[in-house]
């Protein structure tokens, strides 16, 4: 049965129906993959962010009496590039790791929901700037 409210406990099912923790030592291992996981979610997020700023410093800007209120979609922003199409993927994986990370918390297992809050804290402390 699928639990509605934070509840405390060992036996709970994360994602995969193959992925169910019956112990202390397996609910445990899960708690850590969690925190790894969301630890890992920060990371690429920095990642992304400082190659996102690796590739606007290298694109020519428009000085600021040629800017519009409103950008319309000129050649620049429709080009197709490595670097847009990469920004684009590692945009794509972590959105693909953020789900994961609500799913795992929709849960409702409180050591489940502690332990991906203090890996985003831990690794938004290790890693983002």
């Amino acid at each position: 049965m699928m639990h509605m409210t934070f509840y405390w406990g060992n036996c709970v099912t994360l994602l995969f129906d193959s992925w169910v923790t019956n112990s202390w030592l397996s609910y445990l291992l899960s708690l850590f993959a969690c925190f790894l996981f969301a630890m890992f979610y920060q990371y690429i997020e920095d990642r992304r962010l400082q190659f996102k700023a690796i590739v606007a410093a290298g694109e020519p800007s428009l000085p600021p009496a040629h800017t519009p209120l409103i950008r319309g979609l000129g050649p620049a922003q429709t080009r197709l590039t490595w670097s847009r199409l990469s920004m684009a993927v590692l945009f794509g994986f972590n959105a693909a790791i953020g789900y994961l990370l609500m799913l795992l918390v929709m849960s409702y297992n409180l050591g489940v929901f502690l332990s991906v809050v203090l890996g985003f804290g831990v690794g938004y402390l290790l890693f983002r700037d």
